[in-house]
């Protein structure tokens, strides 16, 4: 019988919510060149929390546990994704999925420093080192012209980068209300706020979807609806700093994907920014043998 309250099944549950992250973006990218990014961030919000809301509905007999013990922290999360979500999906607009994926993977990083900061988990000078070297990863990928003798890289490797600060702070989070509230609850109030504050500004930004963009339209909520889902299950089962570098996984995916669906191949600074990146999330994730690592 496979044991599901473990460490290692929290891994799991990552590494699954990790491919459909790549499966969100895909269709994000896809999409931005017929709907604006707003909408889609909308879209990807709303149909997630009914999605979620009726799985529960259905599993809890019509009572769904969506009463909080840190209903503020709750709603600056959902917020926080919403941001994370928002910056991620306007950089696919001018960069390729590679790319930005690659950029973004300052956010494990960041969670693993911020673990230890903030939530005094413990952090050895072998994950610091993983951290600084991942970072290193970044900024190759980024394609600064003081390392390639090139132009300026474009404005919007930014967004990414953004993305990731802000994807620390929602995985701190998560931690933080793994010790509060159901996991349910968390699920369930992910995309709360998130829907909220983008149907405030829905009138100012809609476009009228054809048949087959609703059908995006919903994919993408329910699809982020399970990863997240996933997301919450996994940070219940094991910290931050062990399951944050397994991040990393989702740039090979990242990778196929913008070679099939879009015939967008990495460059070799990408190449060598992932390469660089890998090698800070293996030292950051290997087990410790002891404290001091």
């Amino acid at each position: 019988m496979i044991r599901t309250n473990t460490a290692l099944f929290g891994v799991a549950l990552q590494l699954s919510a990790l491919v459909l992250f790549v499966c969100m973006d895909t269709v994000f990218k896809l999409m931005t060149t017929h709907l604006p990014v707003a909408q889609l961030a909308w879209a990807r919000f709303f149909f997630s929390s009914v999605t979620v809301w009726l799985f529960f509905w259905v599993t809890t007999g019509g009572r769904p546990p969506w009463r909080a013990r840190a209903p503020v922290m709750q709603a600056a999360r959902s917020l926080t994704l919403a941001g994370c979500t928002a910056f991620f999906a306007s950089s696919l607009v001018f960069l390729p999925l590679a790319d930005a994926t690659a950029v973004n993977f300052a956010a494990p990083l960041l969670s693993v420093a911020a673990a230890a900061l903030v939530l005094k988990e413990a952090v050895g000078p072998r994950r610091w080192l993983g951290v600084a070297l991942g970072l290193l990863g970044v900024l190759l990928a980024v394609r600064p012209p003081f390392i390639t003798g090139g132009a300026p890289a474009h404005p919007a490797y930014l967004l990414p980068l953004g993305s990731a600060i802000l994807f620390a702070v929602y995985a701190i989070l998560t931690r933080k209300l793994a010790g509060r509230d159901d996991p349910r609850t968390t699920i369930l109030h992910t995309g709360m706020a998130a829907t909220l504050a983008f149907s405030l500004a829905l009138p100012f930004f809609w476009v009228w979807p054809s048949p087959l963009e609703w059908l995006a339209l919903v994919s993408l909520g329910v699809i982020g609806g399970a990863s997240h889902g996933l997301l919450v299950l996994a940070y219940a089962r094991a910290p931050v700093s062990l399951l944050a570098p397994l991040s990393y996984t989702q740039l090979v995916w990242a990778g196929i994907a913008g070679w099939l669906v879009f015939d967008q191949l990495p460059d070799r600074w990408t190449l060598a920014g992932a390469a660089v990146i890998f090698a800070g999330g293996l030292l950051a994730v290997i087990p410790a043998r002891n404290r001091r690592d």
